[in-house]
């Protein structure tokens, strides 16, 4: 019983650790996701302010080029005024001369004024922009940094998790290392018990499971399943034998070496069916592939591996079941003097539903053998990729390291020609 709780107690920590491995793959792809985003959002950031700063240019130099048409248009008329001044009165052309260059001097000093203002302007946008730039490149600092603290809190997590896997190998390893033959045959039959017993109480609340302690004849087999009718009929009857890898002899190391002993224990037990479930011959498509009909050689004879022990019980009693129901008709038939060929008619036409049942559910346990099978190879690449996370992650670094403001701009000859314009208006205004 020690042993069955530590091999559960196994089980589920395999299915947790598996869960575990399932929702790191989850949380990587999130963080992947999560990386991507942020990134797309500060280039989405940067091309917004970039924008911003162009149609902020653009209307300042509509302004200026305005007000210097204003002036342009301005100063023709002062000159036009005074030149008809001088050619009209010429006794105030003195008076009129020096108030014209008091307006001359009024609308210079106002002219400086205004190039002041659009240099102020000027300088208070290229400083905006580089107060952006900053801000962006502490901003990528900081990702930079939480990206390398997510590469180093993932590798840390791959590689414990690598590290529990590899213990618990080791550990499986040594435990089928250390077991006798004698401890690896009981240790199946308990999983088997315990495998029926987990749904007796659901499934077979009526039915008979007990090893078969009853060596008379000289021989006997593991377990009798038995199950009756509420008038205690019995519909079926199975004798099991189970056989691990411990089991081998310097005679018996196949699968049908036991056949004929387990044959004999059906016939001496009476029992209808022969279940031989086996470990033996791990490597074989045919014992791999789902449940085996060895009929051919026995009768009602097959072979199961242990996850297919409870399917194969409730395969057979089904069939069972639809059997019994026949044998109630065919009670009721002779009674009411019907026909025999009638019944038999039926009854063959149920062998043969029976046999089509069968052979669609051996394909099906077969299809689930494979997916697991699918399954052990996908939990194989993912740990693969596991392992090779960190390439990806230095790629994604390398791709990070690379995202600068002229990567961002390239290609787009407009924002390079304002970036190249705000240099030189900002050079001239330094000096």
């Amino acid at each position: 019983m020690a042993e069955a709780r530590i091999a559960s107690a196994l089980e589920k920590d395999a299915a947790t650790k598996v869960a575990e491995i399932e929702r790191l793959k989850e949380e990587l792809k999130a963080r992947e996701v999560a990386k991507q985003l942020a990134v797309n959002e500060a280039v989405e950031a940067v091309r917004s302010e970039r924008d911003l700063i162009a149609r902020d240019l653009s209307s300042k130099e509509s302004e200026r080029r305005l007000l210097q048409a204003q002036l342009e248009e301005e100063r023709k008329r002062v000159v036009a005024a005074v030149e008809l001044a001088e050619a009209n009165i010429v006794n105030q052309a003195q008076k009129e001369s020096a108030l014209k260059d008091a307006e001359i001097e009024r609308l210079r000093q106002e002219l400086k004024s205004i190039d002041v203002v659009n240099q102020l302007a000027l300088r208070e946008a290229i400083g905006s922009l580089e107060k952006q730039r900053d801000d962006l490149a502490r901003d990528l600092s900081a990702k930079e940094t939480e990206k390398k603290l997510l590469e180093s809190t993932l590798k840390d997590s791959h590689q414990i998790e690598l590290r529990s896997k590899d213990e618990m190998i080791a550990y499986y390893k040594d435990l089928k290392a250390k077991q006798s033959t004698k401890m690896v045959g009981e240790t199946l039959e308990q999983h088997c018990e315990i495998e029926f017993n987990r749904i007796r109480a659901g499934a077979f609340p009526a039915a008979y499971f007990e090893k078969d302690n009853n060596a008379r004849s000289g021989s006997k087999g593991d377990y009798i399943f038995r199950e009756s009718d509420n008038a205690g009929t019995e519909f079926i009857s199975i004798m099991f034998e189970m056989k691990n890898e411990g089991d081998e002899t310097a005679t018996k190391k196949k699968n049908e070496d036991f056949f004929k002993e387990l044959d004999k224990d059906r016939n001496e037990k009476g029992c209808e069916y022969a279940i031989l479930v086996s470990l033996l011959e791990p490597d074989s498509e045919l014992y791999n592939g789902g449940i085996v009909d060895v009929s051919h050689r026995y009768p009602k004879m097959y072979v199961v591996r242990p996850q297919l022990f409870i399917p194969i019980i409730t395969l057979l009693r089904n069939a069972a079941l639809g059997s019994l129901a026949y044998k109630t008709e065919l009670a009721l038939v002779r009674e009411q003097s019907v026909d025999i060929a009638d019944f038999e008619s039926e009854l063959e036409a149920f062998k043969s539903g029976f046999a089509r049942n069968y052979d669609l559910a051996s394909r099906r346990f077969k299809t689930a053998i494979d997916e697991i099978d699918k399954t052990i190879d996908h939990l194989q690449k993912t740990k693969d990729a596991l392992l090779g996370s960190e390439n990806n992650l230095r790629l994604a670094n390398n791709k990070a390291e690379d995202l600068t403001i002229k990567r961002l701009t390239r290609g787009n000859p407009t924002m390079a020609a304002k970036f190249a314009e705000l240099k030189n208006q900002a050079a001239p205004i330094q000096e």
